[in-house]
């Protein structure tokens, strides 16, 4: 009996998700609207320090084809066309930034019962070619990634990693950054009706013999409110609280806070979003 595993960039994703995700110690505001018609429109403003940064985006898909086109306020515009089940299993991505002429990419993804692969190439004379393939089936998988660059003729990027995922746990173990990092993460389900989940997550610089520790927990106080937490071995910590108070929308709230150094100030942040 066959799953399909999931790709390389999902190794590991469910841990890191609870320690990183939704975090932000800047202020946030998304909103989201979508025309009868099909388009979507997502605004994002952000505001870091002093600075304030903005982009729309604009979404519409045609049966198996997505075009998204977003404009920032640094006068870029990120399209990207995405054509899925353009075969069965595969699907393609073709993205590009004007004016960056150098930036044009295509990323192909195939998925069947035992295998995931992924190719991306740069669309320039001499385009960097990376690569990820991951074997496996019912609840194990196993692969790596490369990157070669075809200018210099080196090999810029290669890491393996494996992952085990059970209806209760997900663990995963890689080796990424030319073989100088270990990382290993463990999630577990405590209480499926609660949601409550703890994470865990260590990883080693093996040229600076440096261990960087991080826990995590998330907890579902009703239907609509959560509350994450995390501690890492530098000594912060951080939470956050996220109410749903219309279908769809959302708000947070987060901090942290240096446990080795006090006097400084506590981070905080706050993100709106709001969609139909």
């Amino acid at each position: 009996m066959g799953k399909a595993p999931v790709f390389y960039s999902e190794i590991g994703k469910k841990a890191r998700d609870l320690l990183t995700k939704d975090y932000t110690y800047d202020h946030k505001f998304v909103v989201a609207t979508t025309t009868q018609s099909g388009l979507a429109f997502t605004s994002n403003a952000v505001k870091r320090g002093e600075a304030l940064l903005a982009d729309v985006t604009t979404s519409f898909k045609n049966k198996n084809i997505t075009a998204d086109v977003k404009v920032d306020t640094k006068s870029n515009i990120i399209t990207t066309i995405t054509v899925d089940e353009f075969a069965p299993g595969a699907k393609s991505i073709f993205s590009f930034t004007i004016p960056d002429h150098n930036s044009g990419k295509l990323e192909l993804q195939y998925r069947q019962d035992y295998a995931a692969i992924t190719g991306k190439v740069g669309l320039t004379p001499s385009p960097i070619v990376e690569a990820t393939g991951v074997v496996g089936s019912d609840g194990f998988a196993v692969g790596g990634e490369l990157a070669f660059d075809t200018a210099s003729g080196n090999i810029t990027k290669y890491s393996a990693g494996l992952n085990v995922i059970k209806p209760d746990f997900n663990a995963s173990l890689t080796l990424a950054d030319k073989g100088d990092t270990l990382k290993a993460s463990y999630l577990h389900t405590v209480s499926p009706v609660s949601r409550t989940t703890v994470a865990a997550e260590i990883m080693h610089k093996i040229s600076k013999n440096e261990n960087t520790f991080t826990v995590g927990g998330l907890y579902e106080l009703d239907v609509l409110t959560t509350v994450k937490a995390r501690l890492n071995s530098h000594g912060k910590v951080a939470a956050l609280l996220q109410h749903e108070w219309r279908p769809k929308s959302l708000v947070t709230i987060s901090g942290e806070v240096d446990t080795k150094a006090l006097e400084k100030a506590a981070k905080m942040g706050l993100a709106i979003s709001l969609k139909p």
